[in-house]
């Protein structure tokens, strides 16, 4: 079996984000994704990760609760997606990779939100409750 490139997980994700309702869409419409292998040192160090495995996807931004009109230069804001995290996690737990893509797509957009991790566990275990 071919492992997944930085084109299949883009196209994933690409997926993931039309599968999001217009409403959440068109709201984290400027957010820009990237693939890439792993995190770069800077990452590593501010996220304090022992190894690069250690994380799957990250934001980087100002979430919509932080935004101000008066920025005189906002940054964009960033969705990273950690390729070679994803496949060693895909591999481990046997979980569809499209549906662990779309997960982290999700999680991380949460973060755009303003959506704290606590935040984004307690939805999830609430909507699987149903």
């Amino acid at each position: 079996m071919n492992q997944p490139t930085i084109a299949d997980i883009e196209t994933l994700a690409q997926r993931a984000i039309e599968e999001i309702p217009e409403s959440l869409r068109s709201a984290a419409g400027g957010i820009v994704f990237h693939v890439v292998d792993f995190p770069d040192d800077e990452t590593m160090e501010v996220m304090g990760l022992e190894t690069p495995f250690d994380i799957l996807g990250l934001y980087h931004g100002v979430d919509l609760l932080h935004k101000s009109n008066l920025d005189s230069s906002p940054e964009v804001d960033r969705v990273f997606l950690y390729r070679r995290p994803l496949l060693d996690y895909w591999r481990k737990t046997g979980e569809p990779l499209d549906r662990l893509v779309r997960h982290v797509v999700i999680h991380e957009i949460g973060h755009h939100f303003g959506f704290s991790d606590a935040d984004m566990e307690a939805l999830e275990a609430a909507g699987s409750a149903e």
